[in-house]
């Protein structure tokens, strides 16, 4: 397969669920529309809704449209009169209704800012997740980020807020103290606090982007092996530089292998999943794209991966996307067990488009492979390993997270299982004092 460099441009916008890139839509309207229709529809829904078609006719990965007539959907749409914003968009998303495919979507300017603040792995403020506190009612830190102003002031979990620039948190709601809180990076926001136990003290904090955490990881010893447990909740822009100093870190605490757990996890940015499937192979094929046109364009791993230390990555049905091709990549190689529940089955690449009201379009623009050519559409990756939970174990995993990558997790003990019988038993080393 062809070095990753040489798709960079195809990777820009090249994406998964709730993923983003943004690229320009600026519509090239039929040459026989007059300038007065032009400027008619410049001042109307219209532009949107044709410069959505636009994009859907350019790039949309199955060139018959689902046999649909897709120039008399663009007839249909711009004949029609909208008497609202609303309204122009419920005819946009019944128009790509028609394609029958649910990832080809259209999104409000909320929902695109939601989804482009998600897949940036980032957000805007001071770096506190919130949570209210049953027994006080009262809005209350539930964990501030790391490096964070809201850290680098002091504030603790648990730490009450009572009052934002002023204005009381008496009865409000989480999210409500939540969207107080973001603003515009290098604006400043005033916080007066409780610390149970302690004291009430108020807080000026600058307000900075911030990386979200995408991989959770930490050292377990089991047995006389050092494990190092990495989750990955999703394949953000910071994911890979998160995952790279999370291998970085566990090899300098001497682990004897790893666990990568993608449960849950529903996918991201094309380039994070390729980038992170270099950290664990020196070589190797990593996936293939095909667009409309039958164009592929091969991703491959020519290089040095951080570790070579035995791995096993746990799935399950929720695994899906990015997941799934980097999961397909390990398996296939030959460099990971697979342990868990067959993946979701995603094989299909989006790119997101922001138009030109601040709304967006998610359209499916290619289809992936495996590198063995496995097309996992609707049937996803089978583990190497199966681990069948009953659905009191699935329930309890997927409201505590705090129970997987423990002994009361099955897929992590399987791992933990197989990796034991692949790690090299050390030397017997004798004591010098035997010999004299």
């Amino acid at each position: 397969m062809n070095q990753y460099s040489r798709g960079f441009r195809f990777l820009q916008v090249a994406l998964f669920t709730g993923t983003l890139a943004t690229t320009a839509t600026l519509s090239s309207l039929s040459s026989g529309w007059n300038r007065s229709v032009l400027a008619a529809l410049e001042d109307s829904p219209k532009t949107v809704l044709d410069e959505a078609w636009q994009i859907v006719n350019q790039r949309y990965v199955d060139p018959d449209f689902n046999q649909v007539d897709w120039q008399s959907v663009r007839t249909r749409l711009l004949n029609t009169e909208y008497s609202s914003t609303e309204q122009a968009y419920a005819a946009l998303r019944q128009a790509l209704a028609e394609l029958g495919d649910r990832y080809t979507r259209f999104l409000d300017p909320e929902q695109y800012q939601a989804l482009s603040n998600q897949t940036a792995g980032e957000l805007t403020g001071v770096g506190m997740r919130l949570q209210l506190d049953q027994q006080s009612n009262r809005i209350t830190v539930a964990e501030p980020m790391e490096n964070s102003p809201a850290m680098l002031a002091g504030i603790k979990s648990g730490d009450h807020i009572l009052q934002i620039d002023g204005q009381s948190t008496d009865n409000m709601k989480v999210d409500q103290a939540a969207q107080l809180i973001r603003g515009e990076v290098g604006t400043q926001i005033q916080l007066k606090l409780f610390r149970p136990g302690s004291h009430e003290f108020e807080v000026t904090l600058t307000r900075a982007r911030i990386a979200l955490p995408a991989v959770h990881y930490t050292l377990q010893q089991e047995g006389s092996n050092k494990i190092g447990y990495i989750r990955l909740k999703e394949f953000s822009s910071h994911a890979a530089e998160q995952m790279k100093s999370a291998i970085q870190n566990l090899q300098q605490q001497n682990v004897d292998a790893f666990v990568l757990d993608l449960r849950g996890n529903p996918g991201g940015l094309l380039y994070a999943s390729i980038d992170i499937a270099k950290m664990w192979l020196s070589e190797g094929d990593i996936v293939r794209t095909v667009n409309r046109n039958g164009f592929g364009e091969d991703f491959a791993a020519k290089g040095k991966a951080l570790t070579n230390l035995p791995l096993a990555v746990l799935v399950d049905n929720n695994s899906a996307s990015a997941s799934e091709i980097l999961a397909g990549a390990l398996q296939d190689n030959g460099r990971a067990t697979i342990i868990g529940g067959q993946t979701f089955g995603k094989a299909l690449v989006q790119s997101v488009h922001k138009l030109s009201d601040g709304s967006g379009l998610a359209v499916t623009i290619a289809h992936y492979y495996t590198p063995n050519g496995t097309d996992i559409s609707h049937k996803g990756i089978t583990p190497d390993i199966q681990v069948d939970m009953n659905s009191a174990e699935q329930l309890r995993a997927s409201t505590n997270t705090s129970l997987l990558g423990t002994h009361e997790d099955p897929c992590y003990l399987q791992a933990i299982s197989n990796l034991q019988a692949q790690i090299r038993p050390q030397p017997f080393a004798v004591q010098d004092s035997l010999y004299r």
